[in-house]
């Protein structure tokens, strides 16, 4: 959280786990390798909750960490981020086809907003200036 990049993320028509949040989490590692005492925090949707994705962290000894029921607090900073996808881009847009949004939607997260946009929470750096290069 400390940079607010996004990782990992994935779009589908579908809401299981098998198309959301494994090939979101798979992309995650890619991009940021597992560290030690990691803990993965989401919110109460099926799809973190489901036995093949809580699997998933359990066999990379992840620590799990579920939002309390009816507080957005605790998901705070993914809330933040999709306000802001949706007001800075979805919303402006009209997309043809589902692929024109994915397409659209890469170039905002990885061209933009995880490389040039400034985000106050990190004292007003770039994304990618806060990252490591270890």
């Amino acid at each position: 959280m400390f940079d607010r990049k996004v990782v990992g993320w994935s779009f589908s028509s579908a809401m299981t786990a098998q198309e959301t949040v494994i090939p979101a989490w798979r992309m995650a590692c890619r991009n940021r390798p597992i560290q030690k005492d990691l803990i993965f925090h989401f919110d109460r949707g099926v799809q973190y909750a489901c036995k093949a994705f809580r699997n998933l962290l359990k066999s990379n000894l992840i620590t799990q960490s579920m939002s309390r029921k009816g507080n957005c607090w605790d998901n705070a900073v993914a809330e933040s981020f999709f306000k802001t996808l949706k007001v800075e881009r979805v919303y402006q847009m009209t997309y043809a086809s589902r692929n024109e949004a994915k397409m659209d939607l890469f170039r905002y997260i990885e061209g933009w907003y995880n490389t040039r946009r400034i985000h106050s929470a990190n004292k007003n750096r770039f994304g990618r200036s806060m990252v490591s290069k270890n």
